[in-house]
């Protein structure tokens, strides 16, 4: 058995044998945890932060199995200085500004990091490591507004994103495929649908609702304020898809999957379930204000997995309720210490 060193890239998050970038992200925590059950060696690039509490929180109990790495997806050097280090067989690139209402405040950040730090990433593994695996987190954004007559979004659906981050997410999944396409390389899309976890950040939408609803029922908040109320998702748990991030680079042939849970629900259903699993009505809490509205709305969501199912044996394992039911008991642990 050969130990596969892993690569990620949290904004920036690498592993060795693994690689990934995002290391001390949601998706980039869940998959070290996975690929060092599986027996690799993971290392991941972080970039520095003035909080150093803040570098390796999501990864603080694994800090002693993995290898972290300082550098950022803008900083060519320092991406070339890992990959030599650590010649991975393995690269997730799951670096991102990933805030999509964010990303009309910061659109040249977003869009730099978004997609010339994917380029970045390709030129140094074409360079350097051309016979490891590369994983490109697409996602569902790249969309936008379009959808198939049958009410789905697939790997065919044509994509017309509808916001600074969709646009940027498009340009790094087409990066990826004509690198696969010109240099011969196993680079891999997973066009991931929303994907959520406790450790999740507040700032985005699931977690806010739930943080604030816990809140509000321990006596520790008043309100909740959420800006478009009726927009539906595609929402699955970020244990779940970590997973198919690893059984896509593993495929034998590189290739896009879309990762989702083939239902949706509107952020309303999303919020009335945890005030109501709390014993409250939504409707006395939630306040609706524009500063959390997008200039251009995407409506709706909902992903058709049917090719990573059948060809990759992926499904998801938790339901809608059970990844909620999972972030409402964290927050009410971390309330009542």
């Amino acid at each position: 058995f050969k130990q596969k060193t892993a690569y990620e890239i949290y904004q920036c998050d690498w592993s060795s044998d693994v690689c990934s970038s995002d290391l001390n992200g949601q998706d980039g925590s869940y998959l070290a945890e996975y690929l060092l059950t599986l027996g690799y060696e993971v290392h991941g690039m972080v970039r520095r932060n003035s909080m150093s509490e803040n570098q390796d929180s999501r990864v603080i109990h694994i800090a002693d199995k993995i290898t972290t790495h300082y550098g950022d997806l803008l900083d060519e050097s320092s991406i070339d200085r890992i990959l030599q280090e650590v010649m991975p067989d393995e690269i997730y690139n799951i670096g991102a500004q990933s805030h999509v209402r964010i990303s009309f405040d910061m659109p040249q950040f977003t869009v730099k990091t978004n997609a010339l730090g994917v380029l970045n990433m390709l030129e140094s593994y074409r360079r350097i490591c051309p016979k490891a695996n590369f994983y490109q987190a697409s996602s569902s954004e790249m969309f936008g507004n379009s959808v198939d007559e049958d009410g789905f979004q697939r790997e065919t659906t044509p994509m017309h994103p509808v916001s600074p981050y969709g646009c940027s997410k498009m340009f790094g999944y087409s990066i990826v495929k004509n690198y696969r396409n010109s240099y011969k390389l196993h680079a891999s899309n997973g066009i991931l649908f929303n994907h959520e976890s406790p450790r999740r950040g507040s700032n985005f939408v699931t977690n806010k609702v739930v943080k604030t609803a816990v809140q509000i029922h321990l006596g520790l908040a008043e309100k909740l304020e959420l800006g478009n109320l009726d927009t539906y998702r595609d929402w699955g748990h970020s244990k779940d898809y970590v997973r198919a991030m690893h059984l896509i680079i593993n495929h034998p042939e590189a290739d896009d999957f879309v990762v989702s849970t083939m239902g949706t629900h509107s952020v309303r259903e999303m919020t009335k379930y945890v005030f109501k699993r709390l014993g409250m009505n939504y409707e006395d809490y939630v306040i609706q204000n524009k500063i959390f509205m997008r200039p251009e709305e995407l409506q709706y969501l909902k992903g058709d997995s049917t090719k990573a199912r059948t060809i990759l044996g992926w499904k998801p394992i938790y339901t809608f309720e059970e990844m909620l039911d999972e972030m409402i008991d964290y927050w009410l642990n971390v309330f009542k210490k």
